[in-house]
């Protein structure tokens, strides 16, 4: 397996990113207009023998905090440390380029993310609810 970045996505990568996106978030395609017009875009895509078996996408939220914003991994492959290399991967570029602070948004219902989450560092550091009526938690890192 083999993590690959990217600033721009192509067509056959976000065709990937979609068919594991639809397994994670319940059938749901990604809207592929989120995916451009992001200040400081990067991906970082897991590829096993030419498919995409994970992702993790992010952006500039605010000047010196990068939002960590959606990933995912294929069920067929999660339970391997895909999400963690993915993860690790991201904030090793954010260091790089200069981005003293990670944040990310949480769903209660996606316990194995929240677990990710504090096992990688970040800290709670607020809660709201979300345009859909949904809790969300608020995860930030300094890195």
């Amino acid at each position: 397996m083999e993590i690959r970045q990217f600033e721009q996505l192509p067509k056959e990568i976000i065709e990937g990113i979609q068919v594991v996106h639809r397994y994670v978030f319940e059938g749901d395609s990604l809207k592929e207009e989120k995916l451009h017009n992001k200040n400081g875009f990067l991906a970082f895509v897991a590829i096993e023998g030419g498919t995409v078996t994970g992702f993790k996408l992010g952006y500039e939220m605010e000047a010196g905090v990068f939002y960590s914003w959606l990933g995912g991994v294929h069920p067929s492959y999660q339970m391997q440390g895909i999400a963690s290399k993915l993860m690790a991967a991201q904030h090793e570029e954010c260091k790089k380029r200069g981005y003293p602070k990670v944040r990310t948004y949480g769903r209660n219902a996606k316990k194995a993310m929240l677990i990710l989450n504090l096992k990688h560092g970040f800290d709670i550091i607020d809660t709201f609810i979300d345009k859909k009526g949904r809790h969300k938690i608020i995860f930030e890192k300094e890195l």
